[in-house]
């Protein structure tokens, strides 16, 4: 018979070790090795003689029924779900502690709740007190939400079971419940991997939705194995910073429906609001441009969302100046100086550098490359541009101006907002392309080149003050 042997599981990526090491051999992460366990034995046995069953095969052709969601009447919300929760489904929600997680599921469920539908609020962390508070601060005291404080996955699916069917169940969070077959404490790898598992099962085989809360490590990761994103359908992350009060949810993985959708809320001192326009929340507000400004025409999912890129170029003396980015890609920053010093000759290479997206926004797309850029030029030479321009555009390492996708939504939305003018690159030729669309009142300045972009700035500042003032 084999004798049982500790072994040390990574917290991060799950890989194990016989004996503890600072660093992890699989995934090279520090002091994430914990001891757990183990049998010590003859390697795992093969399958045997014993034979299985036959299964059935299902065509491709065969008719589906569209999945029926369950709307939660937050816009924000069901835009990254992609329409409402599913039942059956479970969605894995990640965030930052304080952020507004619980405020939001608990809004949710009270809506739901007010509809007629059944809905069970699990809390391993806080007592129904607790939640009790923060549903009077949020005026949802009145729906009939059932609070459960309880971290025993055993006791919750029974609880779960009994009475009638659940359509909607928040888990807050699974980093807190715990299997009872298994040694280990809660959150360790092995139990939040089997947790997920058990009330995972529970969802599929019931029809209800459940919803899991994450912790986040320091680096912005979900804590526990990655295992855990694979296993659920739908990946939503809270972004934000603590002293902006709008949030981001982003998701970034979905079965059932695009992973490229954002919605934006706002945090007030009745919960968390809808931001319908969320253009009109990133922009400036005085409408006065400033050295180093510019207005980014963004694509998010599906809706173009527009925002301030702010830059500062500071002369320094030493020998290695700063760089720091705030809601960008820092090694893409790094590019852009690199192409501007190259192709344009700025000397940025020398100065202490400074980039920031107002609002707390985090841009990932490689189109605010040409805003960036208009950005940093602003700023080095001290010219600010026109406050009713908006600028979007891909740069390469030859310093010239690539086309990026969606155009047309850009300029459209820009328009919308008032805007007079759009710097962007130039647009290959289209077939069947319908001349004189919505946005042709917007004056179009083409830059098939960075050098393109220096000029502009140089010039436009001038002509838009003349316009102004005509």
């Amino acid at each position: 018979m084999a004798r049982n042997r500790s072994l040390y599981r990574c917290q991060s990526c799950g890989g194990t070790s016989p004996k503890w090491q600072g660093r992890c051999p699989h995934c090279g992460a520090w002091n994430t090795l914990e001891e757990e366990a183990g049998a010590a034995g003859a390697p795992p046995k093969g399958l045997g003689a014993r034979r299985g069953r036959v299964l059935d095969a299902c065509p491709l052709d065969a008719p589906i029924a569209n999945p029926t969601r369950i709307a939660t009447r937050i816009g924000e919300l069901d835009r990254p779900l992609g329409g409402g929760l599913v039942p059956g489904s479970a969605v894995l929600l990640g965030g930052d502690p304080g952020i507004g997680k619980s405020t939001l599921l608990l809004q949710v469920l009270a809506r739901l709740a007010a509809e007629g539908r059944r809905t069970v609020y699990v809390s391993g962390e806080e007592s129904p007190a607790q939640i009790q508070m923060r549903a009077r601060r949020l005026k949802v005291e009145k729906t009939p939400v059932a609070l459960i404080a309880a971290t025993d996955v055993r006791d919750i699916i029974t609880t779960l079971k009994e009475g009638q069917p659940v359509d909607v169940v928040v888990i807050d969070s699974i980093q807190t419940v715990h299997v009872d077959t298994l040694e280990s404490a809660p959150g360790t790898v092995s139990q939040v991997r089997s947790a997920a598992a058990e009330l995972i099962r529970h969802a599929k085989a019931s029809g209800t939705a459940i919803i899991l809360v994450g912790h986040v490590t320091k680096d912005g990761q979900l804590a526990g194995p990655r295992v855990l994103e694979h296993m659920v359908d739908a990946v939503l992350y809270f972004e934000g910073e603590r002293g902006h009060e709008y949030r981001i949810l982003r998701s970034v993985k979905n079965r059932f429906g695009a992973t490229d959708e954002i919605g934006v809320f706002q945090m007030t001192g009745g919960g968390l609001e809808e931001v319908v326009n969320p253009s009109a929340l990133f922009l400036p507000e005085d409408g006065r441009g400033a050295p180093g400004t510019a207005v980014f025409a963004g694509i998010e999912g599906s809706r173009p969302i527009l925002c301030e890129i702010q830059a500062l170029v500071a002369e320094t003396s030493a020998a290695n100046p700063r760089r720091a980015v705030v809601g960008w890609d820092a090694a893409r920053l790094a590019m852009i100086l690199a192409v501007l010093d190259a192709r344009c000759g700025l000397g940025l290479a020398r100065a202490d550098v400074y980039l920031n997206v107002a609002g707390g926004l985090r841009i990932r797309e490689p189109a605010a490359d040409l805003a960036v850029a208009a950005a940093l030029i602003s700023a080095a030479l001290g010219q600010p541009l026109d406050p009713g321009t908006v600028i979007f555009g891909e740069i390469s390492l030859a310093g010239g101006v690539r086309p990026v996708a969606r155009s047309d939504a850009r300029l459209k939305e820009a328009e919308k907002l008032g805007f007079r003018r759009a710097i962007l690159p130039a647009a290959p030729p289209r077939r069947g392309a319908k001349k004189g669309s919505s946005n042709g009142r917007l004056q179009r300045h083409v830059c098939r080149h960075v050098a393109d972009l220096v000029a502009l700035v140089e010039h436009l500042p001038g002509d838009a003050r003349t316009a102004a003032d005509g």
